[in-house]
């Protein structure tokens, strides 16, 4: 067997995250009165016809909202799942958060490593999940 030529690069994490939805304007206002995420681009217009609406979703993460079926051969269907890590002190404030932004909550599970879950709905029927440190061995 030939010794590899290159080293494997580096990394850094996963920078975007796609969701496909029916309104770009209304999943922005979604994620922005419950996650308090904000657009990267404040200055463009949203509204139904809004094909892509980027936002800052944490420190290094961008949110992708691309309206479903405006950009060939990037479309996705069906409901996806994303999870947002939160700090353990944080999840009662998160239940009582959601209870008064009317956001059911659909399950609270414990992990294999002792973490705490909270799974609830967007407008697009994505099941998102916030949760504590101790679901995976390297979080």
């Amino acid at each position: 067997m030939a010794k590899p030529r290159f080293v494997q690069p580096h990394v850094n994490g996963i920078l975007e995250t796609s969701l496909y939805v029916q309104s770009a304007a209304r999943s922005a206002e979604f994620y922005r009165r419950v996650f308090g995420f904000e657009p990267l681009e404040p200055g463009e217009p949203l509204n139904d016809e809004t094909r892509l609406c980027p936002m800052r979703a944490g420190d290094r993460s961008v949110l992708l909202l691309f309206k479903k079926g405006a950009t060939p051969d990037t479309d996705a269907t069906g409901a996806i799942h994303i999870a947002f890590g939160i700090a353990r002190s944080d999840l009662t404030t998160w239940e009582h958060w959601l209870a008064e932004q009317s956001i059911p909550i659909e399950l609270r599970k414990t992990w294999k490593y002792g973490a705490e879950a909270l799974y609830f709905r967007d407008p697009d029927g994505h099941l998102l999940e916030v949760v504590t440190p101790g679901v995976w061995s390297i979080y």
